[in-house]
């Protein structure tokens, strides 16, 4: 991506001019590697994200507001006690390095005046924010870096604070554009973008390629290069230098052909031409929430529902295993009639029998007397082995009964956990997950780890649609909230409906008294599809009920319900007709 310092460049200009003077009012740790301070000033109040992910790395203002965990981390603390009330007089930039320091007047825990700096290293996955003294003594950092990790420099507490290692490259802001040019022309074996890319400081390869499209129309060789070609890699290099210098960006997204952010930049990029749709944005922070939140939003849960993942991953495995051993069984008990007739043969003919024999020649009386050989016990007696075979056949008969019931109660499982599995995919918020956690908690598959007592979240209220011509859905987010909302919540008139055959949610249209429209049942169908596993399917069967047909059998895990009178639609998901629905 193009978080250059070019870029970042642009994002310390937009922070300064609203930023410096404000003061920080909160501090928040979303997740390991993001901190997230509150600013406020006259002008109002801003959230200033900063995050040292190894695959989204920046710092922005954010329209969001990222759940924070239960209790906060040591670092967040530590940045509450240090910065809280402190005044934010300067943001600088190391050259037009992927470094910002973040300077604040703030007062110690005996009411002196001291100096703090923040800093922020945009550098992939040696990314990092660091809390710095007025010495220049390291107090904390978001990561810690010992010897082990680096030999050539480490980030730990009451250390000095030193750059990373700098590079023999052009700042177009401090050199003119003539001395870059020349560095970049002695690279003759290499592409244009690759030589622009090693001479100039803080210049990303999207840019670099866009220089090289506009000079030469394709990337050549620098030894290629004429003299034309020249002539405008200077004006293209002085012509950045000015957007920086005067502030005249153009802060822009590319799209691909599935509409997905590809890349952005501080100007117009053009190399792509009808390939790649652009967006403008008011403001870098505006651009950099719009490209990285919703990504990163499903990755901070995804990491946070790991654990739940793995350990239902587990329970699914062990139980298909278990079932596929009860279902051998049961087909080896079906077998048992002929233990049943061995012992019913043996009795019949008993008088006529001889202790000792390994077998017994019978006419079968239920095979037109064709002789049937049954092995036999030479050390038993023929009533002895009578009984043995009897034993057999009842200890075969209360097998397959229980075999029965433990195969249906593990297909039952199994369709639980798929269900719970695919709320997880859903899952898009801490709380989410813990009404979920909670869930496996009380149906015994996982331990809860102990908070002390801090307050539990209220529940989320479901999801609600409005149908177009006005009906309200609504959508159960977890199996206890789909047995809430269709048994309890819903009246008996409101329409249920479920994918067949398919986890996924409850959906519930609630009439008023009214009689549901076809529209609103088709837009639910279709809302159906959507929050299920098959949402990526054509042809999904959804079907629907009055909520008066709905059963909760006993013991019957939460999201189960039964139903006999129910109607069938087959719909093709449409996650923009449910999101157009969906009640803002």
């Amino acid at each position: 991506m193009a978080l250059d310092g070019m870029f970042l460049n642009c994002i310390r200009a937009e922070l300064a001019d609203v930023a410096i003077g404000s003061r920080v009012d909160k501090v928040y740790q979303p997740s390991r590697e993001e901190i997230i301070l509150g600013l406020r000033s006259r002008n109002g109040s801003f959230r200033l994200l900063m995050s040292a992910r190894a695959n989204s790395p920046r710092v922005h203002f954010t329209e969001y507001s990222p759940e924070n965990p239960p209790s906060p981390p040591m670092l967040c603390m530590l940045l509450r006690k240090r910065l809280i009330g402190a005044i934010l007089t300067g943001i600088r930039q190391q050259e037009l390095d992927r470094i910002l320091f973040f300077d604040f007047d703030a007062t110690n825990e005996i009411g002196d005046k001291v100096k703090l700096c923040l800093c922020i290293e945009i550098m992939a996955q040696y990314s990092n924010i660091i809390l710095i003294d007025e010495q220049g003594k390291i107090i904390d950092s978001i990561k810690r870096v010992d010897f082990t990790k680096s030999s050539v420099r480490q980030v730990l507490p009451l250390l000095d604070y030193e750059l990373p290692p700098q590079q023999d490259k052009v700042n177009l802001l401090k050199s003119s554009c003539d001395v870059a040019s020349q560095k970049i022309f002695a690279q003759g074996s290499k592409t244009l973008s690759s030589a622009i890319l090693n001479s100039i400081m803080g210049i990303s390869p999207i840019v670099c390629r866009e220089i090289a499209y506009l000079c030469c129309g394709e990337d050549l060789p620098v030894s290629q290069i004429d003299e034309g070609a020249k002539a405008k890699l200077k004006n293209q290099l002085n012509n950045i230098a000015n957007i920086l210098a005067n502030k005249v960006y153009v802060p822009t997204i590319l799209y691909d052909e599935s509409k997905k952010p590809m890349d952005f930049s501080f100007f117009n990029i053009t190399q792509y031409g009808s390939f790649a749709d652009k967006q403008e944005f008011k403001s870098f922070s505006g651009l950099l929430d719009s490209f990285y939140f919703e990504r990163d939003k499903i990755e901070r849960i995804s990491r946070r529902s790991q654990d739940l993942r793995k350990n239902l991953t587990n329970i699914f495995e062990r139980t298909v295993k278990k079932l596929n051993l009860q279902r051998a069984e049961l087909e080896q008990c079906a077998d048992r009639e002929k233990l049943r007739i061995s012992a019913e043969l043996i009795t019949a003919h008993q008088y006529s029998l001889k202790k000792g024999s390994p077998y017994y020649d019978l006419p079968n009386y239920y095979d037109n007397d064709n002789i049937l050989r049954v092995p036999a016990d030479p050390a038993l007696t023929p009533m002895q082995n009578s009984q043995k075979y009897y034993k057999e056949y009842k200890k075969s008969y209360t097998a397959e009964k229980m075999l029965k019931e433990l195969i249906k109660s593990g297909a039952e499982e199994l369709i639980y956990i798929e269900s719970v599995l695919y709320s997880l995919t859903r899952a898009d918020s801490e709380r989410e997950l813990s009404e979920i956690r909670q869930e496996l908690f009380e149906g015994g598959y996982v331990r809860l780890k102990k908070q002390g007592k801090l307050k539990q979240p209220a529940p989320l209220p479901p999801i609600c649609f409005y149908s177009s011509d006005g009906f309200k859905i609504l959508v159960g987010r977890n199996n206890v909230q789909n047995d809430k909302l269709s048994l309890k919540s819903a009246e008996k008139s409101d329409i249920w409906l479920h994918t067949k055959d398919f986890p996924g949610a409850h959906v519930i249209i609630i009439g008023d008294q009214k009689l549901i429209s076809d529209t609103a049942i088709n837009e639910a169908s279709i809302i159906a599809a959507v929050f299920s596993k098959a949402s990526n399917s054509s042809q999904v069967p959804v079907d629907y009920t009055q909520v008066k047909n709905l059963k909760k059998p006993n013991g019957a895990k939460p999201g189960k319900v039964i139903y006999h009178v129910y109607n069938t639609l087959y719909v093709t998901p449409d996650a923009a007709l449910a999101e157009k629905l969906k009640d803002k």
